[in-house]
């Protein structure tokens, strides 16, 4: 299958781009790296620098490589910055999609994964989540994956357009070749990981009087491998009709207490804590049912383990400092 990856130059997105093209698939990646980085970019991908609302450049990108499905994981996703500016976020995760779907319709593209959120369901009052629980998302990026969500209802009623949206919850983790790298850095494991790398002076603990364990608050992590996988797995989907899936470790999740004391084991550093208030809106407790992919696809997450993702991560991380110390300044020599 030719398979378009939109945003296939960020974290996630290139991760999927290996497992595209490790699972046989032609592949290309469209991205205007405003936030990726062209050398996350599979060397066995095409690649297009691109901005996917601009309908032209994306109809001729599918045209081009005859491209039989997407696989949308271009967007914004900062939750703290799309409530300061919502209006981005309105404009790149809803406007811009848009216009990649006009793209594909256009160009008979009826094929589509689309990279959703956890932030659909808002303060979820049960746990794990079910794939059925209200939606009522809290901040605005949340609200934009739902909108598209939406859409992508009456585009397959509309269009015989089918979708598999992933609802995932925290990316976490990386593979061989490629890892997280935010600019501002958001994510608890990273910014634990920063600090035990003498990046930060310490990590800033927001709640200790949760209902949990131990008073932290407690949410879900899946490895970014994993869950590059059910997207390429989610393409076999779209042979029959769309869905929308969880995607999560299952379990109990893991705790911030939890994450710190892995990594401290992990990397054998000091890790200093601020303790702080809690943060609006941050429930104590966010755990996925990931039941239904499990029975429809058979998925089944392969790093479930937390060690297991935070190693991955500080492995990269140390890998990527070495390259960086090692690399030899390029010379050119005119005569």
């Amino acid at each position: 299958m030719n398979i378009l990856v939109t945003g296939g130059a960020g974290y996630i997105g290139s991760v999927v781009v290996e497992e595209c093209v490790a699972s046989g698939h032609t592949t290309v990646v469209i991205d205007d790296l405003s936030k990726g980085h062209r050398e996350m970019v599979h060397e066995n991908a095409a690649f297009v620098e691109g901005n996917i609302g601009n309908k032209a450049v994306v109809a001729e990108t599918l045209a081009a490589h005859k491209v039989d499905a997407v696989i949308h994981m271009a967007a914004y996703s900062l939750v703290a910055e799309s409530m300061t500016d919502p209006a981005a976020y309105y404009r790149n995760n809803v406007v811009g999609t848009l216009a990649l779907l006009e793209a594909m319709t256009e160009c008979q593209v009826k094929k589509f994964v689309f990279s959703s959120t956890a932030a659909v369901y808002g303060e979820a009052i049960s746990q794990p989540i079910l794939e059925t629980d209200e939606l009522s998302p809290t901040n605005a990026y949340g609200e934009t994956k739902l909108t598209i969500e939406r859409a992508l209802r009456w585009h397959d009623e509309a269009y015989g357009f089918r979708y598999a949206s992933l609802r995932y919850f925290n990316a976490a983790g990386a593979s061989e070749r490629c890892g997280e790298r935010h600019e501002p850095e958001s994510h608890l494991i990273p910014i634990v990981l920063q600090v035990a790398a003498g990046e930060r002076p310490a990590v800033n603990v927001f709640g200790t009087d949760y209902p949990t364990n131990d008073g932290t608050c407690i949410r879900d992590y899946i490895h970014v491998s994993d869950l590059a996988r059910a997207h390429v797995m989610a393409l076999s989907q779209l042979e029959h009709e769309s869905a929308i899936f969880n995607l999560g470790c299952g379990g109990r999740g893991y705790s911030v207490n939890e994450v710190i004391e892995s990594a401290t084991k992990i990397t054998g550093k000091n890790i200093p804590i601020i303790t702080a208030e809690r943060r609006p809106g941050d429930p104590p407790v966010l755990i996925a049912s990931s039941e239904k992919i499990k029975t429809a696809l058979g998925w089944e997450p392969q790093f479930q383990d937390l060690d297991t993702i935070i190693r991955s991560a500080w492995q990269w991380k140390q890998m990527r400092k070495w390259h960086s110390v090692n690399a030899m300044p390029s010379v050119s020599s005119h005569s």
